[in-house]
């Protein structure tokens, strides 16, 4: 997205990326354009700001598979049903989409959920992208324009002038200014530039299915949710989470349920938070079984059979209330990470706002 905002200011980019294709977090997740959850003041604004260029850039490039599909999140007693409601009282209620709908409303606007619900919260301006292929096409359109280099298999070793770095083929590359985008890839380079970086390493699970073979005309969330997302904090939530405690597996692993339907029609379901390091090597059963519960119970359908499970690393700041990590680590450098789970939702607009505040 920095590329995009270069290119489309007028600028030549040389883009450079570790692997052949880009594999990091934002390949890997929902590609929901995530709306609903995001705390007030500024992350609202960003994540707002977000949804405008995403709907703008789907039009210049269908490939992305723009979808303004809004979610639901279905409650099932009054305690869940307390914090829907609030959050649907909210002075900002409007600009973010909510609406609490009944569940005969809720399957109005998405028939698929023909499962036990009491009402579900609604959230208009919430969509969707396929994020495994968005770099893809997205990169399609900049090589378009004639401005744009791609180059891959190349990894960044070294700042070594004003706007200047070394590849590790042993290259230097020149401009009047470099971004490090660099994700969730914080030691080496990074941690020489900015030893004392407060920014976090967050793992997940994830999963995806066969064809569902019927549209999920939303993107659904569940209860737990609330306790995840900063939007829903207040009296309601605090007492939801006092008298009803998650489910065990839930509880162990950080979870709630997110799913969207990707345009091949499977689903992509997740996810849970792992936070101590040193992470797991590997993936555990128990949070897909658990997934897989919460989804047929919505759907009251058994879910399709699970083709892919994989996990996946993002940075996140320490400081969670930050929706980025933006600093000048040298002259005409600059490092820009930690956005955590808002990677994917707010990526146009943390591009535009670098792109302003350095004067492209």
């Amino acid at each position: 997205m920095h590329a995009w905002q270069a290119v489309e200011r007028g600028h030549e980019v040389v883009q450079i990326e570790r692997e052949a294709e880009a594999r990091g977090a934002s390949l890997r997740n929902f590609g929901q354009i995530w709306v609903s959850g995001r705390a007030g003041g500024e992350e609202l604004d960003t994540a707002l700001r977000a949804r405008e260029l995403w709907e703008r850039i789907g039009a210049e490039v269908p490939g992305l598979g723009f979808r303004a599909i809004g979610s639901l999140t279905p409650v099932r007693n009054a305690r869940e049903h307390a914090v829907a409601e609030a959050a649907a009282a909210r002075p900002d209620a409007a600009a973010r989409g909510y609406g609490l709908v009944t569940a005969a409303e809720a399957r109005e606007i998405n028939p698929a959920l023909r499962g036990t619900f009491e009402a579900a919260l609604w959230c208009e301006r919430d969509a969707a992208v396929e994020p495994r292929t968005a770099q893809l096409h997205l990169r399609e359109a900049l090589e378009a324009s004639g401005r744009y280099t791609f180059l891959p298999g190349r990894e960044v070793r070294e700042v070594v002038g004003h706007g200047a770095v070394r590849d590790d083929h042993g290259d230097v590359h020149r401009g009047d200014a470099v971004v490090l985008a660099t994700g969730a890839w914080l030691s080496g380079m990074v941690r020489e530039l900015v030893p004392d970086l407060p920014v976090r390493r967050v793992r997940l699970q994830m999963m995806q299915t066969a064809p569902l073979g019927e549209r999920l005309t939303t993107s659904i969330a569940d209860a737990d949710s609330f306790r995840y997302y900063p939007a829903y904090k207040g009296d309601a939530l605090d007492a939801l989470n006092a008298e009803q405690a998650q489910a065990p597996v839930a509880a162990a692993h950080k979870m709630q349920l997110l799913m969207v339907q990707r345009q091949d029609g499977g689903l992509t379901i997740g996810d849970t938070h792992e936070y101590e390091h040193p992470f797991a090597f590997d993936t555990l059963e128990d949070p897909y079984e658990y997934l897989t519960e919460v989804v047929e119970s919505f759907l009251g359908r058994p879910l399709p059979k699970i083709r892919h499970r994989w996990a996946g690393v993002y940075a996140q700041c320490t400081d969670t209330t930050r929706v980025v990590h933006r600093q000048q680590v040298a002259d005409g450098v600059w490092l820009v990470t930690g956005p955590g789970g808002r990677g994917m939702t707010c990526s146009p607009a943390i591009a535009e706002t670098t792109a302003n505040e350095l004067g492209w």
